[in-house]
């Protein structure tokens, strides 16, 4: 059996990890004229994520995002009590990454944050049907022989990767409050805060509904050993 303390651990550091790669790369791309390219952030935050499930997914289970969290426990995965203490980890996690980026950056005025290049209902709508889709996929290739069966690391990854890619340059596909919370802070950028905040968890608690709908007792029970996390570990 994991100590909880481990478990908070692994997931601060998985949070750093994401945010100060993902965030690092659209700093880098900005002062270095778009060398990285929009795809290269895209596949640099799907890669990560995919590293990140391997590295810690068998200590915490690599949620890495407070969603995802939220998502498990009401999915009937994911034990209440570690709920806020998960959620505060990847948050400090995200927000030393951050930290860390504004003294290599002092100069760059968002730090990675997210900002929508439309309207924030526009952005509201794609975060919520992104986060949707991808907490349905991590419910999906989590459960029953598919656990084992799935190399369940590629396919979250590329899951984040594709949706990065093709709604990023809209709303920033963020689908985690830690990431768009802690570069807002960093950088005071607070205006649209908020729908990255809401949007990720609403799509993420529908996505619970939706796999339960569609797989019935399969992605939502709580069929896990007591020391469980149940997450997106291979």
């Amino acid at each position: 059996m994991i100590a909880p303390t481990k478990k908070l651990l692994a997931e601060a550091f998985g949070t750093f990890c994401l945010v100060f790669t993902g965030t690092g790369t659209i700093i880098i791309n900005d002062i270095s004229g778009g060398r990285i390219s929009h795809v290269g952030v895209a596949l640099t935050f799907g890669l990560v994520v995919l590293a990140m499930i391997y590295t810690v997914g068998d200590i915490s289970g690599a949620h890495l995002n407070p969603a995802v969290t939220l998502g498990f426990f009401a999915a009937r995965r994911f034990a209440g009590r570690l709920v806020w203490p998960y959620i505060g980890s990847q948050l400090l996690g995200a927000l030393a990454a951050s930290g860390l980026l504004r003294l290599l950056f002092p100069t760059h005025a968002t730090l990675g944050a997210t900002l929508p290049a439309g309207s924030d209902a526009q952005s509201f709508v794609l975060e919520f049907v992104l986060t949707g889709i991808l907490m349905f996929v991590i419910l999906s290739v989590t459960t029953g022989p598919k656990e084992r069966g799935l190399p369940t690391g590629i396919v979250v990854g590329a899951v984040i990767a594709l949706e990065a890619m093709f709604a990023g340059p809209i709303c920033g596909a963020s689908m985690n409050p830690a990431r768009s919370l802690a570069p807002a802070v960093m950088s005071f950028h607070f205006s649209s805060l908020w729908l990255y905040v809401v949007a990720p968890v609403c799509g993420a608690l529908a996505a619970v509904v939706g796999c339960r709908c569609m797989h019935e007792e399969g992605c939502c029970r709580a069929a896990l050993p007591p020391h469980s996390t149940s997450t997106t570990t291979p």
